[in-house]
């Protein structure tokens, strides 16, 4: 399975951005998808995930500003972020389940600054 994240940038307080993160490959068998952010000198937290039955989970510090969703035919997963916050400013990566492993997306950049 290999993952293509797209949609970071650059953003104003208040702001909004939308993750994508497309699977390709062995795709059919992806029951978890989800969305971790890694900030400098910090470790890499859980922001969203969501299964294939469509239950979602959320950090407690994006709750109400943040959804995850899936296109399931399209092998996609997606991150709107609104209301953005100095402190969402990290690199988001994309990661996927399969039955017999997880597989991580390249990362991209969100930067929340005036």
């Amino acid at each position: 399975v290999q993952l293509q994240a797209s949609g970071g940038g650059l953003v104003q307080p208040g702001g909004s951005l939308r993750l994508s993160c497309a699977a390709s490959g062995s795709s059919g068998s992806i029951n978890y998808m989800g969305w971790y952010r890694q900030a400098p000198g910090n470790q890499r937290e859980l922001v969203a995930s969501i299964l294939k039955n469509g239950y979602t989970n959320y950090a407690d510090s994006v709750k109400g500003r943040v959804t995850i969703s899936r296109d399931n035919a399209k092998h996609t997963v997606y991150l709107q972020m609104n209301s953005l916050k100095p402190e969402d400013t990290a690199v988001y990566y994309c990661t996927v389940n399969t039955p017999w492993r997880a597989y991580w997306g390249q990362g991209t950049q969100v930067t929340v600054s005036s």
